[in-house]
């Protein structure tokens, strides 16, 4: 009997399990596309700044930053970086980005590690299915020189050059920086 009931639930568990399976998949998909994006852009920003100090960092950033987020925005995929501090307007959250991130910045002021913080969710667009994605991004201390509370005048200039709407200061290492943003579509919804 124990074996009756349990052989009659399977096909109800199924597509359960089948779900777990592909949003474990798509979760991986995303790290791996936060990963390369963060290693094009870091090496980018060591490089600039070995070279030109500072200020070129900033210029490589604001050049750089866009387009190497357009070149990982492939494979169906959509990346991105926001934050409740914005530097660039263009990165400006959602409605669903500025929750999650109003959540993350409420988890880690009750001490939660921002190292995996992360959100994921299936969401029913208006004629797609999105998967999203969200990782925390902490203050690292080499970005305190751009972000932190103590920006040098020749920084600060630049900064003011590049983005006269900054917000994106006075962090300290560990703080909630922002996070990046991944959106993939699915497939489309039933009409």
């Amino acid at each position: 009997m124990n074996t009756l009931i349990k052989l009659s639930l399977l096909p109800l568990l199924l597509p359960a399990v089948a779900a777990a399976q592909d949003n474990s998949e798509l979760e991986k998909q995303a790290k791996e596309k936060i990963k390369a994006f963060a290693t094009n852009l870091k090496s980018e920003l060591s490089k600039a700044i070995q070279q030109g100090g500072l200020e070129q960092g900033i210029r490589v950033c604001h050049h750089r930053a866009p387009e190497i987020a357009a070149q990982s925005s492939n494979e169906g995929w959509q990346l991105g970086r926001t934050s409740l501090k914005l530097r660039n307007p263009d990165n400006a959250p959602d409605s669903w980005e500025q929750n999650i991130l109003q959540q993350f910045q409420g988890r880690f002021e009750d001490g939660e590690s921002l190292q995996n913080m992360a959100v994921s969710a299936k969401l029913d667009g208006q004629q797609t299915k999105i998967y999203r994605y969200m990782q925390a991004i902490a203050v690292d201390s080499v970005c305190l020189a751009c972000h932190g509370q103590d920006i040098a005048p020749a920084t600060r200039a630049m900064l003011e050059k590049y983005y006269p709407e900054d917000q994106a200061t006075g962090f300290q290492a560990g703080d909630l920086r922002g996070a990046f943003s991944l959106t993939k579509y699915l497939e489309q919804a039933n009409q």
